[in-house]
């Protein structure tokens, strides 16, 4: 008997010692995860705490990984729209020579022959050779050695002096001379070495969308058409064939290459309509930039500059203008505020041979209507004036 009140006393104190060790055990954790809580409540008040935070460095920082995922991806993009320009434009080219060029041969006269063979085969030289060269060439970067270039001012990324016209590239991580943006069917920095050879073959891949569009307008239509009457024969071959008997025979069927030549001319002109209406819209643009002297970057940055001045009352809202160096004519009473001027424009005229690199008449056929190499003014660290430049005006306000 008493073994057993023994026994049971024993087990009594052991459960005991077991349930007061796993209060103590759980009371411990308890403790280490308050602490830990309170830790990383500390730390992250330390990381967000800053005097200068407001709404828009929480912004900034929320699509940070946006901006980032955006800049990577985009290079794999750069390559999938070379191909993908590379691949309709001969695509097009396949056609014209396999479909339409037999039939040019055979219905036009001579003299439209020539013409077409002239203009075509010129203006496919022209896309292709400005296309390589956009792509191979590069825009221009700042030296990154020590020198004595005086910097407008310090790249907040690259950390080194950024000359005038000169803006960073995010894609390309490097600063960029004269830079205009970054093309993804160019997968390349539209910049100072490489700009006329990206507007050249916009100019001539848009001219040669239009030639190809009024060209093959009638047989756009007849192949249209032929199209159509192929699916109304096929919806009455399959009527007849559901409903078949020994006095009906069904009607012809189109036959393979028929169909593909038909199908091949809409395409064509499908494709190359569209694409001369979106193109033209962007040559057009950039001939605008061109004319003012500005590139993309810098007319968003002119047009800022010029609200600035305007609000302060330095500059006039009649009278500003961002190119040209005429000077400005307007009613408003002495004293005129200064007008805004451009400082890289040199009047539309002038800033066309600058940009194409005319320096004498001839070289609007060898370097303009003919395939040249041939490198712009300057070196894109300083901007001295043209030899092709007739005359200059000194800015009455210049950004």
């Amino acid at each position: 008997m008493r073994s057993r009140q023994r026994m049971f006393a024993a087990v009594m104190r052991l459960l005991l010692k077991c349930l007061r060790l796993g209060r103590r055990r759980r009371f411990k954790l308890v403790r280490q995860v308050e602490q830990l809580w309170h830790y990383g409540h500390l730390c992250l008040q330390s990381l967000l705490y800053n005097s200068f935070t407001n709404g828009d460095v929480v912004l900034d920082s929320l699509f940070e990984p946006v901006y980032w995922l955006v800049d990577h991806v985009t290079r794999w993009f750069g390559v999938v729209f070379v191909a993908l320009v590379i691949g309709l434009t001969s695509s097009i080219v396949a056609i014209v020579y396999i479909c339409l060029l037999p039939l040019i041969l055979q219905t036009y006269t001579p003299a439209w022959i020539c013409w077409h063979l002239a203009y075509g085969h010129w203006n496919l030289i022209m896309i292709v050779f400005h296309y390589y060269m956009a792509i191979t060439t590069s825009p221009g970067h700042p030296p990154q050695a020590k020198n004595d270039l005086t910097g407008v001012s310090i790249c907040r990324k690259c950390i080194a002096p950024k000359p005038a016209r000169t803006h960073h590239c995010s894609i390309c991580n490097r600063c960029v001379l004269k830079m205009d943006h970054h093309c993804p069917w160019l997968n390349n920095c539209v910049g100072h070495y490489n700009h006329r050879y990206f507007f050249s073959f916009c100019l001539f891949m848009t001219m040669g969308c239009i030639y190809c569009s009024i060209s093959g307008w009638e047989m756009f239509r007849d192949a249209y058409a032929a199209i159509e009457r192929m699916k109304l024969l096929e919806k009455e071959r399959l009527q007849v064939a559901a409903n078949q008997t020994y006095y009906q025979t069904p009607p012809p069927t189109f036959s393979f290459r028929q169909r593909a030549f038909h199908k091949s001319v809409v395409y064509l002109w499908v494709l190359c309509s569209s694409v001369a209406l979106a193109l033209g819209a962007l040559t057009l643009w950039h001939a605008a930039l061109i004319t003012r002297g500005e590139t993309s970057i810098e007319r968003h940055i002119n047009r800022k500059e010029r609200q600035r001045l305007q609000k302060k009352g330095k500059v006039s809202t009649a009278c500003s203008t961002g190119a040209g160096w005429g000077r400005a004519r307007c009613d408003a009473p002495l004293p005129v505020p200064q007008v805004f001027r451009n400082p890289y424009s040199y009047g539309s005229w002038d800033n066309w041979k600058v940009f194409l690199g005319v320096d004498v008449p001839r070289h609007w056929l060898t370097r303009v209507l003919l395939p040249s190499p041939h490198l712009p003014h300057g070196t894109g660290l300083s901007w001295d004036l043209p030899p092709c430049v007739t005359e200059q005006r000194a800015p009455l306000l210049a950004i």
